[in-house]
């Protein structure tokens, strides 16, 4: 069985681009382990509550075929996250698909794993992945190669799908 870690802001990610993809995910056969920096109950923008399973510096690439980051305002707490951003390395180093959403792709190119991949973000976004050295497209949903990315909310059942297919 194939395995995917979502991480999740502790107040304000975005409802449907957790549980949309999860759902797509979990549908399709992939166990599903949600992470945040606290294991209370984390907010919605929508209002929507997730309790995470799992500490964000707990989560070891090694143990998931996807690492997956939810998007939403509260995203932006992972931007210059350490732990974050040492779970994207590692998850490069063991050739894990890695995926954000919306505001997330930001994390992932800060971490330094977007130069040079098309890559796309929430659009106000777009100048943060641009000077990182990632080729900004404005789609909904950009593969390449094992580095997914997806525009926002609207992109989230089109995102599940991408993830579905990339750990097929």
């Amino acid at each position: 069985m194939k395995k995917a870690v979502m991480v999740i802001a502790q107040d304000k990610f975005r409802d449907e681009e957790l549980f949309e993809p999860k759902a797509i995910l979990e549908k399709a056969g992939v166990s599903v382990t949600v992470a945040s920096t606290i294991l209370s109950p984390a907010k919605g923008t929508l209002g929507k509550e997730y309790k995470p399973e799992m500490l964000l510096k707990d989560v070891n690439a090694d143990e998931f075929d996807a690492v997956v980051f939810v998007g939403g305002m509260g995203a932006s707490q992972y931007w210059n996250d350490p732990s974050a951003h040492k779970l994207i390395l590692d998850a490069q180093a063991a050739g894990r698909i890695i995926a954000a959403i919306c505001i997330a792709p930001v994390t992932l190119a800060k971490a330094g794993i977007l130069k040079g991949k098309k890559a796309t973000v929430w659009a106000s976004d777009a100048g943060q992945l641009l000077v990182t050295g990632a080729r900004y497209t404005g789609n909904n949903v950009e593969v390449d190669g094992k580095v997914i990315t997806a525009a926002g909310p609207f992109a989230a059942r089109e995102f599940g799908e991408a993830l579905v297919r990339a750990l097929a």
